[in-house]
């Protein structure tokens, strides 16, 4: 074995053609699972694609660096699932592009938010976190508020992620800016919208919607769409 070592070690392209064996066996390891990604992770009931407001929602999620604090990845831990709820799954972030698990918890993680608070708290702790919890590190995001929503490219953000797998259909395309204004307006009638995107959460954004109440319409939805405590969900997770 040494003798073998050394002839490798003294003799450049042998060492130049173990090195790259190596690395294309390394490469394929890595790279082959990736083409089977459509059957490793399996679909759950209720895991549908973000809502045209839920997904600017998201933009803004990412542009204001909120996963630097947040984590939205709950892990198999006794005391992850017993504070924040059932642990996450993949088929909950097959069509985040690119996902938000995070790596940091300065702030609590938010993979099960959605819901656990009311709209009204989410507006307030957004402006102004430390009003609700004095303790919090939290930026103010007031600002959100007063900025409006940027709605018209809408479509060809949906036409984008549709191009790389997440299945938004040609009648969810053709209604995005209505449904947009729709899940901002409690005054509206969110029929359509919610055949569209069950479990939809309509924000008081009065029809004219602003970053803000995209921001709150995405942290609601998180963590909602699958039901874990429907028998058929956990035998298909136990399998």
């Amino acid at each position: 074995m040494r003798l073998s070592h050394a002839i490798l070690e003294k003799n450049a392209f042998l060492l130049l053609i173990g090195t790259l064996v190596t690395v294309a066996v390394g490469g394929i390891v890595e790279i082959v699972p990736l083409f089977t990604i459509e059957t490793t992770v399996e679909h759950v009931a209720g895991v549908r694609p973000y809502s045209p407001l839920e997904l600017r929602g998201r933009d803004i999620y990412v542009r204001e660096g909120c996963y630097l604090c947040h984590s939205q990845q709950i892990r198999t831990l006794r005391d992850e699932v017993e504070r924040y709820g059932h642990y996450s799954i993949a088929a909950e972030s097959m069509y985040d592009h690119p996902f938000q698990w995070g790596s940091k918890r300065i702030g609590p993680d938010l993979a099960r938010v959605g819901g656990k608070y009311s709209n009204d708290w989410q507006y307030a702790h957004l402006k102004n976190a430390q009003q609700l919890v004095p303790e919090s590190l939290m930026p103010h995001y007031a600002f959100l508020a007063d900025t409006k929503l940027s709605t018209n490219d809408i479509v060809e953000r949906m036409r984008t992620l549709r191009a790389v797998g997440v299945p938004y259909t040609d009648d969810q395309l053709a209604h995005a800016k209505q449904d947009l204004l729709t899940q901002a307006d409690p005054g509206a009638d969110p029929k359509a919208l919610l055949a569209r995107y069950p479990k939809a959460n309509v924000v008081p954004g009065h029809g004219r919607p602003t970053e803000l109440d995209a921001l709150v319409a995405y942290l609601q939805v998180l963590g909602t769409m699958v039901n874990f405590a429907d028998p058929a969900t956990e035998r298909r997770l136990a399998q």
